[in-house]
């Protein structure tokens, strides 16, 4: 899946993995992901835990992404706080209802096929079809 470039994403990808990464980093051992936390000397470690990534997450979103309306700050109306999990799954219900495929899904969200069908599979267009088909079919057969 590729990313539609709104507002130069691809820029400002490259600018932190480029230069703002590194200066996060400091002399620490770079870790290999993504994100990685500001080293100080309390913490010389730049990985991520869960719990610490959770933080910063809820953190960055109640600074950055729900609009404040006494300050003016924030980005979404209506957004209220949520973690990191929130988002796997808006990924995996969304990719079903586009693509219909388990699979699809389970590759974006990093888990198993069977995973998806047992967490979001209620959300596949086809099955949502089959069921009312099922109750109309036992509503008539009643009739």
């Amino acid at each position: 899946m590729i990313l539609p470039d709104l507002l130069d994403l691809y820029k400002y990808l490259e600018a932190y993995i480029d230069k703002h990464r590194g200066v996060l980093l400091g002399s620490a051992k770079d870790p290999g992901t993504f994100f990685v936390k500001t080293v100080k000397t309390t913490s010389l470690d730049a990985a991520y835990d869960s719990t610490k990534f959770y933080e910063a997450w809820r953190t960055v979103i109640q600074r950055y992404g729900i609009y404040n309306p006494y300050t003016g700050r924030g980005a979404i109306k209506g957004l209220l706080p949520h973690g990191p999990h929130n988002l796997r799954d808006i990924l995996a219900t969304h990719i079903l209802k586009q693509a219909g495929s388990y699979e699809q899904a389970s590759y974006a969200i990093q888990d198993t096929p069977d995973v998806v069908q047992q967490h979001y599979g209620r959300f596949l267009p086809q099955d949502k079809a089959a069921l009312a088909a099922k109750i109309l079919n036992q509503v008539w057969e009643a009739a």
